[in-house]
């Protein structure tokens, strides 16, 4: 995983919630608190879904195969995209049913020192990862908010671990919350309903992550930041002239696919076109490093009867044109934009 992947973030909240799931449960067993064994198991989750990022970003490391020609970079996608589903299942959910039986049930707190001390000291412990996730995220972000952050970043480990950091820190304010309250009032109520609002925080940062890596998975293209390099990089003014169409994908957070139909001259040699656009690739890699997968296609396009509405995809940054009414549904033709052309 590189560094991006926020290696260092993964492995300080690995180890903060190994220490307080520890902690949490042993104040469950002391204390009976439904809050405590709640967090105890958000903790063990957390614990889980930072040991899946490690797995993914390890087996993204993986050489491309004759079967997955273009590598294992989405794998670290999948594993993000489980790790909103044990947050869900095993923290979510559990905490709302836990929740739900003690409202209905509930029972004094005993030995109100030791939830009081573990939540203490787990706030501590996280505040120090969540420090962590945000060092290691700033130093990726740049410019952008936070929630901007989260929606566009294509390595997923530093938004999980910082969703993860942020709802355990508030998770650990409401579990403190419904005890204090349940202790005060001598009403154990407050315990359980603390409890359940831990559970319907998990679930709404599960659903989250969920939806940003699902779009992950689908395939996201480059930021515009990037495609604006890209396309800077491509045309050179001589045998390349611009850009007919343009489409990118990343194949995992380090490395990007770009496909890219390109206008030149008609009289140029096939010669002088594949040096062309030999020298395109190297331009694009320079100015785009993890662009490592970058097919580009030359044709031949008539400016003016481009821009006569003949056929605009034939334009620099031309849309793709629209099928004829009697063309199979999907089929986008790519016809010359002089009628007069037969061919490339």
């Amino acid at each position: 995983m590189s560094a991006s992947g926020g290696t260092k973030a993964i492995v300080a909240a690995l180890g903060a919630n190994l220490a307080i799931a520890v902690a949490k449960f042993v104040a469950f067993l002391f204390s009976g608190s439904s809050s405590m064994l709640a967090e105890s198991v958000h903790s063990l989750a957390d614990s889980g879904n930072q040991g899946l990022l490690l797995l993914g970003g390890k087996k993204a490391q993986r050489e491309a195969t004759p079967q997955h020609p273009f590598g294992y970079g989405r794998e670290r996608y999948i594993y993000a995209f489980l790790v909103s589903i044990v947050l869900f299942s095993v923290g979510g959910m559990f905490a709302v049913y836990e929740g739900y039986e003690k409202i209905k049930d509930p029972h004094e707190i005993e030995a109100w020192y030791w939830p009081i001390g573990v939540l203490v000291f787990a706030i501590i412990a996280e505040s120090f990862s969540f420090r962590t996730a945000i060092k290691e995220s700033n130093a990726t972000r740049g410019s952008l908010s936070w929630t901007q952050f989260v929606r566009r970043a294509k390595a997923p480990e530093l938004p999980v671990v910082l969703l993860e950091d942020f709802g355990a820190l508030i998770g650990l304010v409401l579990a403190l919350a419904g005890v204090g309250l349940a202790l005060g009032t001598g009403n154990g109520v407050w315990d359980g309903i603390g409890t359940l609002c831990i559970g319907i925080l998990l679930i709404v940062i599960a659903i989250v992550l969920a939806a940003e890596t699902k779009s992950l998975l689908l395939g996201e293209a480059a930021g515009t930041d990037q495609v604006d390099m890209i396309k800077a990089a491509v045309v050179d003014g001589e045998t390349v002239t611009g850009i007919i169409h343009m489409r990118t994908l990343h194949l995992g957070p380090e490395e990007l696919l770009v496909a890219a139909k390109i206008a030149v001259q008609h009289d140029d040699t096939a010669t002088e076109v594949a040096h062309a656009i030999n020298a395109a690739e190297s331009r694009i890699r320079e100015a785009v490093p993890i662009a490592r997968v970058i097919y580009l296609e030359p044709d031949i396009y008539n400016a003016a009867a481009a821009a006569a509405g003949v056929n605009p995809a034939k334009a620099p940054g031309g849309a793709p044109p629209r099928p004829a009414a009697d063309s199979t549904p999907g089929d986008t033709p790519d016809t010359p934009a002089d009628p007069t052309e037969s061919g490339h």
